[in-house]
Formats: C-alpha cells, sequence, structure tokens
C-alpha cells in the first residue's frame, strides 16, 4: 500500500545568492582550517554548488564540484535505501528474522531486518577495522553477533551499530546475487545520476580528496590514510560530493521517481524505540531524524579518517542541504553554516538534535559507577580525586561528567570547560539499578567483572589538564 506523501508547502523560501554562499564557505573553511569544502543548497526550485580550498593539502589539487570525498556513515543511509527498495519489490519483509536469509545470525533469530535498519537490534557497535582486516562480513558477524553479546532485548532500545549494517549488505548481497557495490550501483547510484566510486574498490573515473588530521607537533593538516577494511563497506565505503548527496536528499523528500512513496516514508517516519540520545532526535529507517520548524528533518553524518559531511532533508518545503568536508574540523564548519542558513533562506536547518530542556542542578550519581562495555569496547565510569564523575574510554584519559537527576550527563572537555550532551544512564525495569550506559548514540551494558576506577597514575596527575579522547560515535 502506497503511503501519503507529505503536504508541500507552496511557499517559496528565498534561494541564498550564489555569491553568499562563496563567500561564507571560503570563511569558514579558513577559520575551521578545513583544507576543502562543498556545499550544495536546494531551496526554491533551484539548487546552488559552491566548493573551496583544496582536496589534498600535500599536492595542492583544487576541490572541484565533481570532487569525491569519503562519507563515512552516509553511506548506512544509501545501503538503507537499497534494503527497502528490496522489500518494495517484496523480495524481503522487514518484519522477517534476518537470520532467514543470513545464517550468521542464526544465533538471534529475533532481530529483524527493521531492528537492523533502526539501530535496535542490540547489537555491538563491532570489532573495528584494525581488526577485522582480512575477515568476511560473514565472518565478523558470527563473531560478535551472540546472545552474550546483545546489549538489549532487540526492539528495545538503541545502540548505534556497523555491525547492523555489516549485516545490511549482506542481505543486499544474498537477495540480489550481487556484490553491495554492484547493487548499490545498479539499484541507486545510477538512477540517482551518481557516478559511482568506492573506498577499497576500482579507481574510480573522478577526483578523490584525501581527508587531513592536524599534526599536534606543527600544527598543519596532513593527508592520512583511510583505513577501513573491506567487510565494512556497506557502512562507510561510498565517496560521494555534495552533489551526490543533495541528489539523494531530493529523492527522499519525493523529489524524483527513484524512491517510491512507501521507501521514503519509512525512512523519514521515527522507527518504534528509537532514543538516539546526542546523534539525533529520533531515527527512521537508515536516517538520523530531527525536529524542524513543523516537522522533521531527514539525513546522516558521517566521518571517515579526516573528513566530515552531513545531509539534512525537508519533504515539506523540499529543502535540501549537504556539505562534504576533507577535515574533522568540517564539523565545527558544519554547525556555523547552519546558523547562517537559517538567516539566508528563513528555514531553521537543524545541525543536531534539539537542546535538551534543563536538568536541574548536577549529581554525582554513585551508583552509575561502573564498567560497561559493547562489544570490545569498555566504558568506566569512576571518580576523580575530588570525588567528581569522570569516564574513560578503553583505558584513554579521562573526561569530567556532569550527570543530572534524570540520569542524563554532559561531557566536558578539561582544556575548556565547555559542556557537550554525552549521553544518559539506563535503569534495569525490574530491579532499578543502573545496569547500561548510552554514549554519544552507542549503549553499552554494564559488566559485572573488574574495578570501576578508570584512572591510571599518569590520568590521577593530569585528567584536569589535558582532554582526553572526544566521544562519539564512528559515524
Amino acid at each position: 500500500m502506497q503511503s501519503i506523501p507529505p503536504t508541500r508547502i507552496v511557499e517559496r523560501r528565498p534561494s541564498p545568492d550564489r555569491r553568499t554562499l562563496q563567500s561564507r564557505l571560503d570563511d569558514l573553511a579558513r577559520t575551521h582550517r578545513v583544507p576543502g569544502a562543498q556545499l550544495a543548497v536546494h531551496t526554491g526550485g533551484r539548487t546552488i554548488a559552491v566548493h573551496t580550498g583544496t582536496a589534498d593539502a600535500g599536492t595542492g589539487t583544487p576541490f572541484t564540484s565533481d570532487t569525491a570525498v569519503p562519507v563515512g556513515s552516509v553511506t548506512k543511509l544509501f545501503t538503507a535505501a537499497v534494503v527497502l527498495l528490496l522489500a518494495d519489490d517484496g523480495d524481503l519483509d522487514l518484519d522477517e528474522p534476518a537470520a532467514a536469509t543470513l545464517p550468521e545470525l542464526r544465533r538471534l533469530p529475533e532481530v529483524t531486518v527493521r531492528h537492523l535498519l533502526s539501530h535496535t537490534a542490540g547489537l555491538p557497535s563491532g570489532p573495528g577495522s584494525d581488526a577485522v582486516a582480512g575477515r568476511t562480513a560473514a565472518r565478523v558477524l558470527a563473531e560478535v553477533c551472540t546472545p552474550g553479546d546483545l546489549l538489549f532485548a532487540p526492539g528495545t532500545g538503541f545502540s548505534y551499530s556497523n555491525a547492523g549494517y555489516l549485516a545490511a549488505g549482506r542481505l543486499i548481497e544474498e537477495i540480489t546475487g550481487m556484490t553491495w557495490r554492484e547493487a548499490l550501483r545498479t539499484l541507486l547510484l545510477d538512477p540517482l545520476g551518481i557516478r559511482p566510486a568506492f573506498l577499497g574498490g576500482p579507481a574510480p573515473d573522478r577526483p578523490v580528496a584525501s581527508g587531513h588530521a592536524r599534526n599536534t607537533a606543527s600544527g598543519r593538516l596532513l593527508p592520512v590514510t583511510q583505513n577501513l577494511a573491506p567487510a565494512e563497506a556497506s557502512a562507510g565505503a561510498l565517496l560521494a560530493g555534495a552533489l551526490d548527496l543533495l541528489a539523494l536528499g531530493r529523492a527522499l523528500n519525493g523529489d524524483t521517481a527513484v524512491l517510491p512513496d512507501t521507501v521514503t516514508a519509512s525512512v523519514r517516519r521515527p522507527a518504534p524505540g528509537t532514543d538516539p540520545g546526542s546523534l539525533a532526535d529520533a531515527w527512521g529507517l537508515g536516517a538520523a531524524l530531527f525536529h524542524g520548524d513543523d516537522g522533521w528533518w531527514c539525513g546522516h553524518d558521517g566521518n571517515a579518517q579526516g573528513t566530515s559531511c552531513h545531509l539534512r532533508a525537508d519533504a515539506r518545503t523540499g529543502t535540501v542541504v549537504a556539505l562534504t568536508g576533507n577535515a574533522s574540523s568540517a564539523t565545527a564548519l558544519w554547525r556555523d553554516l547552519t546558523d547562517e542558513l537559517g538567516e539566508l533562506t528563513g528555514l531553521t536547518v537543524p545541525a543536531g538534535p534539539a537542546p535538551s530542556a534543563p536538568t536541574g542542578h548536577p549529581l554525582v550519581l554513585p551508583e552509575a559507577v561502573g564498567a560497561y562495555r559493547n562489544g570490545a569496547t569498555e566504558y568506566r565510569i569512576g571518580m576523580d580525586d575530588f570525588g567528581r564523575p569522570v569516564l574513560s574510554v578503553d583505558g584513554d584519559l579521562p573526561l569530567p561528567l556532569v550527570c543530572y537527576a534524570d540520569l542524563r550527563f554532559d561531557l566536558v572537555d578539561p582544556a575548556t570547560g565547555r559542556r557537550e550532551p554525552g549521553g544518559r544512564f539506563h535503569r534495569d525495569a525490574v530491579t532499578g539499578e543502573v545496569d547500561r550506559v548510552q554514549i554519544s548514540g552507542r549503549t553499552a551494558r554494564r559488566a559485572r567483572d573488574g574495578s570501576a576506577d578508570p584512572r591510571t597514575p599518569f590520568a590521577r596527575a593530569h585528567h584536569v589538564s589535558r582532554p582526553g579522547r572526544p566521544v562519539r560515535a564512528d559515524r
């Protein structure tokens, strides 16, 4: 049954001036030390695309409108769209067990295809690129998708999971008889007019941007090598430009015939049980959802090695905004840019989830102290020498936390004191004990073994003056 598409607002919003967009992108790229970036905006029935800087700071190769960027987990939105196209054709049922097609999930018969696409399967994040190098996606899934690894009963929580999208890619391969890359190209990229390019695939016939990282000693931005393992392709291997992302956004808005209404409605509708915390306001089948003025914006954010890419689409107005940048600092550029786009277009383009309501006075929450695990990743909540809560990930330097009575908490940058929404603790419905923590969209389950104190002697001596590793999902 075809869904009813959202009513398109007839009022035409003002389109930003090309010169203004170019000037602001140039300025923001310099401010945030992003070597190169692309911006594409579709509003008022008109598309404007601008670009700036260099694709590779080492060679000085210029960024062009055709340059492809490693878009990281924006790939997941493309993968989800292909799965939904297969469901629309009757090749699979979103509510059937994924194990019906994938024998590597046979120990988790309760996990459905819908759970995989909405990050509600309870699967761990996955072991990481270095750990899966040389292994197939099927083998990786068989190793990490076990009853003992489940973070919660499928459909009862949210945890951002690369493993779930390895499984989605495997579904595509098993059903179509093609590789994930071949199926993505045939079913989605070619119809959208996107020239295919992938990490680890054949050399693309278009220019490709390098990601960049800042050398801590010299302060220089240097090109970095992408390390995504072949088994993880369906979760993050796509290379694309801002105009490519714009093409998908317009399809999700119903502006083209590439995606049927049933597919776009599934992407834009909040899935049951999704509470993605600091990643978004809700989650559809494949897409992050953000509160707009009168409805949902959908899209995705992605970080590869030294890149930051973003897509937002509003079906009610037909507006789409896409940004690609070849440095991680492009995330800050994106935040500043969305503020300015609001002034230029009259639309509130959400950079991230809506700010949380005030949560009252900070608390210590000693009951949350302990070790929590998501697959191979360990999160430890402890106290510093002054009795304040801190978080350490895999033994790294601890970050200060500010906890509240509703079990939410902020992460604090020790260098600046700036607070950012970090996540929340969860209580067991039966015992009332704190048994899970959700950090940047990922859930970790309390471990019943090991010490709860995340501090090393070095960390105790330096935790106030040195920042720890940023905690975020590998998007």
